[in-house]
């Protein structure tokens, strides 16, 4: 049984409370779960709370892995609520609040290794017998369209020009397009707020329609991830009540700008101190081996990066997208830049993943390659001054530029099984393989216009 104290104060500040809801994330970063009534809640407390263990590996269609559901039998696990992620869900019609699990066995007594919040958190508690802990701030991009759909059944933008056609950019940090969307925006940062999200930075961005959303950074990743995620459920839901439609999609237009999420993450020790920092501008050793990490591993896991089939329309040059493990100081070409600034705040940005992927396992993933460049001392080949997508790589050094040939490379990859789990690499493969299929065995209308 869970200490029930701050849902205790939580109900106590808000006695208005109908329902929950009860949130539990996917290998999609999806959110699950169920719809509890207040009187309810308490059984959540109490460990009587249950949902099928392959809730947490459903394809983005919301249907179950067969090869899974046969193997186990579709057995329930325990969910364990983490009661400071309470917070209203200021949209919702009737008094609601929300709240995040995660999945256990069966009987309680360990984690579910196929739940993202997990994967995160194991990969943290490798952190943690080195005495590091991780200090992670997130960055996302989306677009804001319009609800109804095109003839075609494309998004329509909100930002149009004259004649109707999409606007010719996205009026890149301008004050007045910001303003234009004032309304949805204003109410973006006061459900922001009144769930408890430390929203730093709006912008809009380089394309039509384009938003970007920048969070404070946290010294719990798993609070940083949490709050990602909370924060997306915010702009979905908030622009569907201003009648508009946000969408986190890597690539919505073939020919526009893609939406990325980049991560900046640095390492503090036991005193707090950022172990990034030697008082240079180059930063630490330790940050040379974090970012050699971060490389050497980035191939095996841009199935995570780029998790779907759109999300490789992003990875193509010309579309401010990385499509080789480089890195550099100050530089927005390379797949991890060291920005400038002072030392306390030195940090690594990694910017592959799509504003598509799941943040937990994103997250887990980055942390886990500056790991293994840091267990194993591993060192970076020369930084990148000028544009990365000058460089003239081998095949075998890019980053692998569509489906098929990323989810192998995931699933033969001993680093994704040693530190993210074996049970959870083979449970995302079966998974992705499934939705892959559904896409390869349709006929698409490029189709019909070229044969038919």
């Amino acid at each position: 049984m869970r200490s029930t104290k701050l849902l205790d104060a939580f109900l106590q500040d808000h006695p208005e409370v109908e329902m929950f809801e009860v949130i539990l994330h996917d290998l999609n970063g999806i959110h699950r779960g169920k719809w509890l009534p207040c009187e309810q809640i308490y059984k959540l407390f109490e460990g009587g709370y249950k949902m099928p263990q392959s809730t947490c590996s459903l394809d983005t269609w919301g249907r179950d892995v067969e090869q899974l559901v046969a193997e186990t039998g579709d057995t329930d696990g325990i969910c364990v609520p983490h009661p400071e992620t309470l917070a209203m869900v200021p949209w919702a019609e009737r008094p609601t609040a929300q709240i995040i699990v995660s999945m256990l066995s069966p009987d309680g007594e360990s984690d579910y290794p196929a739940d993202p919040r997990v994967v995160l958190q194991q990969v943290l508690e490798r952190y943690k017998k080195l005495g590091l802990t991780p200090v992670v701030a997130s960055e996302m991009e989306f677009h804001l369209f319009e609800i109804d759909r095109d003839q075609f059944g494309r998004p329509k933008h909100t930002q149009r020009s004259l004649d109707g056609s999409p606007a010719l950019g996205g009026e890149t940090y301008s004050i007045d397009a910001m303003r234009e969307m004032a309304p949805i925006m204003d109410a973006i940062n006061s459900a922001a707020s009144e769930q408890n999200l430390p929203v730093d930075t709006l912008i809009s961005e380089f394309g039509a329609s384009q938003c970007e959303i920048n969070l404070h950074h946290q010294d719990c990743a798993l609070r940083a991830c949490d709050q990602a995620s909370m924060l997306r459920r915010v702009i979905r839901s908030v622009a569907y009540q201003k009648g508009k439609m946000a969408t986190f999609m890597a690539k919505p237009f073939a020919e526009g700008v893609g939406n990325g999420m980049h991560i900046h993450f640095s390492l503090k020790d036991s005193n707090g101190n950022n172990v990034f920092d030697n008082g240079t501008a180059e930063g630490s050793e330790l940050l040379r081996h974090a970012v050699a990490g971060c490389l050497e591993v980035m191939v095996d896991c841009v199935a995570i990066f780029a998790p779907n089939i759109n999300s490789y329309r992003r990875l193509v040059p010309g579309c401010f997208a990385p499509t080789s493990p480089t890195w550099g100081y100050e530089n927005r070409t390379t797949a991890l830049r060291i920005p400038a600034g002072e030392g306390h705040a030195m940090r690594v940005e990694h910017r592959v993943a799509g504003a598509d992927a799941n943040v937990y396992l994103t997250v887990a993933a980055m942390l886990a390659g500056a790991l293994y460049g840091i267990e194993n001392k591993l060192t970076p080949p020369a930084d990148i001054v000028g544009d990365a997508s000058d460089m003239e790589l081998p095949a075998e050094q890019q980053l692998p530029c569509f489906w098929n040939d990323a989810l192998p490379i995931f699933e033969q990859s001993t680093f994704i099984g040693d530190y993210l789990g074996q049970e959870f690499q083979a449970l995302y493969a079966q998974s992705k393989h499934m939705e892959k299929a559904e896409f390869d065995s349709r006929v698409t209308l490029l189709e019909y216009d070229a044969y038919l």
